[in-house]
C-alpha cells in the first residue's frame, strides 16, 4: 500500500511541482491563506482539484510544502568552514527584495497558524522541525571544530534568534529585514552569545 501511495504522489514532474509551488505562493500573497482555495490553485495552475489532493492531501501541506521549496538552499548545504561564514552564507542566500516579500508573506501566514491547526501541523512536520534538524548540523559542526561549547546554553535558542530578528525588524523599526541588518545582527548578537569568532579568519 505505501509503495502505491508513494507511486501515485510521483508522478509531477520536479518542473511541474516548481510551477505549482509558484503559482501557490503568488496566490498566497495575493489573498492570503484563509482566502486561497485549491479550486483557485487548480485554474492558476490548470490542474485538477483530483491532481492537487492525490498529490499534497490538502490545502496545508500544499502551502506549507510550497514555502519550503522556496528556500533556495538548505542550511545543510552550507558549510564554509566556519559558523560565522555559515551564518552569513544563509543570510545571504536571499536578496533584500526577496526578504521583504519573504517577510510580508510569513506575516500573513503567522496569524493563519495560530488559526488552523492542519496548517500548523504541516508547518511544523514540512517547515520547522526540517530547518531545526538542520540547524543543529551547523551547530555540530562549529561545536567539531572548537568554535563554540557544546554546553553553551544558547545554542538552544540560535533559531529564536535568527527567526525573531527577522520577523521584529518590521514591528520594530517599521522596515523589512536586510542582509545588512541580519549580517550585523549575526556578529553582534548571536555570535558573541555562542562564544563564537566574530571575524572570519
Amino acid at each position: 500500500m505505501t509503495e502505491m501511495s508513494t507511486a501515485r504522489r510521483s508522478r509531477i514532474t520536479p518542473e511541474r511541482e516548481a510551477e505549482l509551488y509558484r503559482a501557490v505562493l503568488d496566490l498566497l500573497r495575493e489573498v492570503g491563506y484563509d482566502a486561497l482555495t485549491m479550486d483557485a490553485v487548480a485554474a492558476r495552475t490548470r490542474s485538477s482539484k483530483a491532481t492537487l489532493y492525490r498529490q499534497w492531501g490538502g490545502k496545508a501541506e500544499l502551502v506549507a510544502k510550497a514555502v519550503r521549496h522556496d528556500k533556495p538552499v538548505s542550511i545543510g548545504d552550507i558549510d564554509t568552514g566556519s559558523l560565522r561564514g555559515d551564518l552569513h552564507a544563509l543570510t545571504l542566500r536571499s536578496d533584500d527584495c526577496e526578504m521583504e516579500q519573504n517577510s510580508a508573506l510569513m506575516r500573513g501566514l503567522a496569524m493563519a497558524v495560530h488559526a488552523n491547526p492542519d496548517l500548523l501541523k504541516a508547518f511544523k512536520e514540512y517547515l520547522v522541525e526540517p530547518e531545526m534538524a538542520e540547524f543543529r548540523h551547523v551547530l555540530r559542526r562549529a561545536i567539531d571544530r572548537g568554535e563554540i561549547r557544546a554546553d553553551n546554553p544558547a545554542i538552544a535558542f540560535v533559531p529564536h534568534m535568527m527567526i525573531g530578528a527577522f520577523a521584529a525588524r518590521n514591528m520594530l523599526d517599521e522596515q523589512p529585514p536586510t542582509q545588512a541588518f541580519l549580517l550585523a545582527y549575526i556578529d553582534a548578537v548571536v555570535l558573541p552569545a555562542l562564544g563564537a569568532p566574530t571575524t572570519t579568519s
